[in-house]
């Protein structure tokens, strides 16, 4: 066991309350690996513990005495976790250099004398603005460069931070939402913070993130505050901060966070499907859209445009416009998609991250803003930043893509045709696509859209993102974005959305996600649609006899108050007739066959289960009428020559199975069964053959022909065969 698996131990401890022996445990671990700073502060802990054993064993009521052992389970847990941060820095010769890099670029990383650096910036820049036009770019291009450095170290100072006290959680509170301190500087601290906190949990860079949702009028920082406790929440931490809970409790009184929560949940679930979007354009829509394109071609020098072909008009005069509707059928798919939620410039912008403005971490979840100076190149030339800015101004991209489209489209700008150059400039030409308006740019949920597509960038495609604790992939069990399945929100307003978020992911096929989260839902909000879906996720998270029984529950439930709700009718026939309770079953599709008196499929099901109950003259009375009715129908006629077969009526099912043979590719079920028919009638030989060609079918499982003959036992011994033929039989095929 290494010293990380060690403390990791010491924190389960600290999770369970048991103080004790976490701090046995500590005590034997800094035995083993001495730090005189860490032993100082446990001996605090241990010293302060041993008084409060002391006043309890001899009697004293002590009113304060929980809340003193929840503080000293806080002060350990703050210790261990200090503990385990700096373990991952060392191991990581990444982290390591960016630690001892940030804490190297200024004398003093003091909140105050920060917060007096990010308050001159703004200051500085509206001094700059008075000054004439030759002075003002050179010095604002300056003091854009030093503050690009000093929140390229604070950033980086943070997202390696220590656990953090109440005051240094209170400090940053008070500079993320100080309106004299620039909004983007905000906004990119409260990311810093995220990626500090999902890499291993602080209450304190937690209770900041939540205080900033709560109270900043900045939808951007909202937006990005949310996104950050949200995914951070971790019920284990209940048991040493007891106020987290009422925390949320408060927050999710509020029916807007609930709502912001819930779209949350949705929009995490879209950017896992990313890759799988991006494989679908690329794969279909792309090929159509350069296949119909025919104005430009992409040269080695370029694009360039394509003459038309005077004949094209002559000789096929609708084949323009039929390209033209491909075209804009091909875009409406892509304008549908990003509409629904997908990430549709993910595999695009994938291949435009290896610019060097990407090696600096921050840049990576910077907002943009256009003197950024990463761009200086670009916005150097009027023309060209007015066209890129004209672009961007109401384009879908996320920040991360944002820059990426910038510095590409520098590149790529000497390369466009004269014509399209003007068409751009003057406003009447889009590479983008369709265009954001100005009110849904600032709506929470798309602020919120665009700033998840910069994480998930950043922790897919980040050349060091091996450092950072992604909340998209598995971690302990499921990976964060699943929060909703958090058992904390069980005790919050939240679980009031729990059958929606579900239904949702069961749509998605997530089912294990939708039924963590079905398990959070109260009592009072479990009404048919919770059972409903909860006897759908049910049966798709384990295919055993329980989950049949407790999907088969929940159909009760909802038919207890509506007897004639047809799917729960439905769901609960087939689970019946899969656990053989066939008379169960044929109640539900009597029942059934009331609201739908000729539905096919309800009366071949009625004559299945009459049939397995040795029912025989009632299911042929059906099954005959229907045969007639539907002389054609293979699935009939099958049912049909089985239950003639078990009636006794061998002939009639010699030649049903005959017909069924007969078509070109016969079922192998029908092999089978036409083999047991032969054998009932005495036909050996004849049967043999029959199984054999079904063994044929059989591929990689085989033919286990012994497990099978047993399974229809009864009815071979009915006509006779018994044991021995069945063991003569086995023997013959083995041959």
């Amino acid at each position: 066991m290494d010293n990380n698996d060690q403390l990791q131990d010491i924190l389960k401890f600290i999770r369970q309350g048991a103080l004790g022996s976490a701090l046995s445990a500590m005590e034997n671990y800094l035995l083993t690996y001495p730090s005189p700073k860490e032993q100082e502060r446990l001996n605090r802990i241990g010293e302060d513990y041993r008084l409060m054993v002391d006043y309890w064993q001899r009697g004293y009521k002590d009113p304060q005495r929980q809340e003193v052992y929840q503080q000293l389970l806080q002060r350990l847990n703050m210790l261990a976790t200090g503990m385990v941060v700096a373990g991952n820095i060392r191991r990581s010769p990444f982290v390591m250099s960016v630690y001892q890099r940030a804490r190297a670029s200024r004398d003093s990383w003091a909140l105050t004398s920060v917060r007096s650096d990010l308050e001159s910036f703004v200051s500085d820049q509206a001094l700059i603005g008075l000054k004439p036009p030759h002075v003002r770019a050179a010095e604002e291009r300056e003091l854009f460069d030093r503050h690009q450095r000093l929140m390229s170290a604070l950033f980086d100072y943070i997202w390696t931070s220590l656990t953090w006290s109440d005051n240094l959680g209170d400090s940053f509170i008070d500079l993320l939402l100080s309106p004299t301190v620039d909004d983007h500087d905000q906004e990119l601290m409260a990311s810093a913070i995220t990626l500090s906190l999902l890499n291993c949990f602080d209450y304190q860079k937690w209770r900041v993130l939540v205080e900033v949702y709560a109270q900043t009028g900045n939808e951007y920082l909202r937006q990005r505050a949310l996104v950050g406790w949200a995914l951070a929440v971790d019920s284990r931490q209940l048991t040493v901060y007891p106020e987290m809970l009422t925390t949320l409790q408060k927050l999710l009184a509020d029916d807007q966070c609930r709502q912001e929560l819930k779209e949350l949940q949705m929009q995490l679930v879209y950017c896992m499907k990313a890759d799988e979007d991006s494989q679908k354009i690329q794969q279909e829509m792309i090929p159509e859209i350069i296949k119909n394109n025919d104005q430009f071609r992409v040269t080695r020098n370029g694009i360039e445009e394509i003459e038309e072909d005077p004949m094209e008009d002559i000789l096929h005069p609708e084949a323009s416009e039929q390209r033209m509707e491909k075209l804009e059928e091909t875009m409406r798919k892509m304008v549908d998609m990003q509409r629904a939620g997908s990430d549709i410039y993910y595999g695009g912008f994938a291949q435009m991250k290896r610019f060097s403005f990407f090696n600096d971490t921050c840049n990576w979840l910077m907002p943009f803003y256009a003197k950024h100076p990463g761009l200086t190149q670009v916005m150097n030339d009027e023309r060209r930043s007015r066209i890129l800015l004209g672009l961007l101004r109401h384009s879908p991209f996320c920040d991360s893509d944002a820059y990426s489209f910038a510095l590409g489209f520098y590149q790529a700008m000497d390369r466009l045709p004269k014509n399209m150059l003007e068409l751009l400039d003057r406003g009447e030409l889009s590479l983008i696509g369709e265009l954001m308006d100005d009110d849904e740019i600032v709506q929470p949920a798309y602020v919120r859209r665009r700033y998840l597509q910069d994480l998930y960038r950043f922790y897919r495609l980040f050349p060091s993102r091996n450092a950072f604790v992604s909340p998209f992939e598995s971690s302990e069990g499921r990976p964060r974005i699943f929060f909703f399945g958090q058992k904390v929100f069980r005790l919050t307003a939240l679980t009031a959305d729990c059958v929606e978020v579900a239904g949702f992911l069961a749509k998605q096929r997530l089912y294990r996600d939708a039924f963590r989260v079905l398990n959070n839902c109260q009592e009072e909000y479990k009404g048919e649609r919770y059972y409903m879906t909860y006897a759908a996720v049910v049966q798709q998270v384990h295919a055993t006899n329980l989950e049949g029984d407790l999907a088969i529950d929940s159909y009760r439930h909802v038919l207890k108050n509506n007897p004639q709700h047809e799917q729960a009718l439905k769901g609960m026939a087939r689970l019946l007739f899969a656990n053989h309770d066939y008379q169960g079953a044929l109640d539900a599709y009597e029942q059934l066959l009331v609201q739908h008196p000729d539905h096919h499929n309800f009366l071949l099901n009625k004559a299945v289960c009459l049939g397995n109950l040795q029912k025989y003259e009632e299911a042929l009375k059906i099954l005959y009428k229907m045969n007639y009715e539907r002389p054609d129908d293979q699935v009939v006629k099958r049912v049909l020559a089985w239950t003639v077969m078990c009636d006794g009526k061998l002939e009639q099912a010699s030649s049903l199975y005959s017909q069924l043979l007969d078509d070109e590719k016969p079922v192998g079920d029908d092999l089978l069964n036409a083999g047991l028919c032969r054998w009932l009638n005495s036909d050996v030989i004849g049967a043999a053959e029959l199984f054999r060609q079904y063994a044929a079918t059989c591929g990689e499982n085989g033919f286990d022909a012994e497990a099978e003959f047993r399974r229809e036992e009864a009815l071979l011994r009915r006509h006779g065969i018994g044991d021995v033929e069945i063991r003569l039989m086995v023997d013959a095929l083995r041959g």
